[in-house]
């Protein structure tokens, strides 16, 4: 699915020479407030933006000052998965 959004052309010039990809930045802020508001998972930004990995991702939404939704529990859960595959 596409959206257009209208953009007075001055504005438009006047972004474009900090931003050369209007498009990929206004996808990029849609997709960070959509993150935020709890609308989106963080795999949905990665699929969104096609962010190849988990790295590249985690790099974005902190270069973004988005705050990572990783819990204490979630921490637990990644611990004792390292655990097993180590008593493979």
């Amino acid at each position: 699915m596409e959206y257009t959004i209208p953009i007075p052309d001055d504005v438009a010039l006047q972004i474009k020479n900090q931003w050369p990809d209007i498009p990929r930045r206004a996808l990029e802020a849609f997709a960070l407030q959509a993150y935020r508001n709890g609308v989106i998972t963080e795999y949905e930004v990665q699929k969104l933006l096609k962010i190849s990995s988990r790295m590249e991702l985690d790099a974005f939404l902190k270069e973004s000052n988005a705050h990572i939704d990783y819990t204490e529990k979630d921490l637990q859960q990644d611990i004792e998965n390292i655990r097993k595959s180590f008593l493979k």
